[in-house]
């Protein structure tokens, strides 16, 4: 448990239990959506048992959210359902193409649901294809019937007819002192240093979605950042040092 960061090590706990449950009852058990760094997380842990396996599925190939089933070597994983439905969000309403991804995902834990029940949701101007849990989709069906100020409708789809939609990106370039992770954040949001420093101190800010509350982390090209209440972005590239010293940064901040 060392090697993660105190935050995640409750979550880390919880999978190790998981796998010794899955080894000892010779029992398939299947995860919540995770992110990214979770499923690393579970990966690094299930692949410490010798006679365990692990398969990871969102819903589609490239998904970013996914559940992992784990399970003892000798079982069909394959043969498994990963237990994700496919529910599709319309309205015959014009407003429904101003709405975007925080507004359906508030909508639908606005129903009580936790955000480890939902996985990747894809916005359109003609509504939303939402990833959800298997056994809540039944009731997201029969609940949800408003998006902010629109009304909508939802229906269950198979999986086959999912529309995965490419996340939108604003690219952003500019120059900065260093790689520092609170000076970028503050350029990319144009926030103060002070106002940039409170969130990431505050454990509101990830890296790669693991937890950052150092803001002199150097950041590198590939690296994801995600602040709460502001959003994300990925550092796109690093192209060199100006004139005065400073480097050139591009981002892409997603919109």
């Amino acid at each position: 448990m060392q090697h993660f960061h105190p935050e995640e090590r409750p979550f880390a706990r919880k999978i190790a239990d998981m796998a010794e449950r899955a080894a000892e009852r010779h029992e398939v058990r299947r995860t919540d959506f995770l992110d990214p760094r979770q499923a690393f997380i579970t990966e690094s842990i299930v692949r410490r048992h010798p006679d365990l396996q692990i398969r990871m599925d969102g819903g589609y190939a490239r998904a970013e959210r996914k559940r992992a089933l784990i399970a003892p070597d000798y079982i069909d994983l394959e043969q498994e359902g990963a237990g994700v439905s496919l529910i599709a969000i319309t309205s015959g309403d014009a407003g429904i193409a101003d709405l975007d991804h925080g507004d359906y995902l508030g909508a639908i834990l606005g129903l009580g649901l936790k955000r480890e029940k939902i996985g990747d949701l894809h916005v359109s101007e003609n509504g939303c294809h939402c990833l959800v849990a298997e056994e809540l989709a039944h009731y997201i069906h029969t609940h949800l019937q408003k998006v902010h100020r629109v009304h909508v409708q939802t229906e269950i789809l198979p999986l086959e007819d999912l529309r995965p939609e490419t996340p939108k990106t604003e690219n952003m370039s500019f120059t900065a002192a260093s790689l520092r992770l609170d000076g970028i954040v503050g350029s990319v949001w144009r926030l103060s240093r002070a106002r940039a420093l409170e969130p990431i101190r505050a454990g509101r800010c990830r890296v790669n979605w693991k937890p950052e509350e150092d803001p002199a982390r150097l950041l590198k090209e590939g690296d994801t950042v995600s602040l709460k209440g502001y959003g994300r972005f990925v550092v796109r590239s690093v192209e060199g040092e100006t004139r005065k010293g400073r480097i050139r940064v591009s981002v892409d901040k997603y919109v």
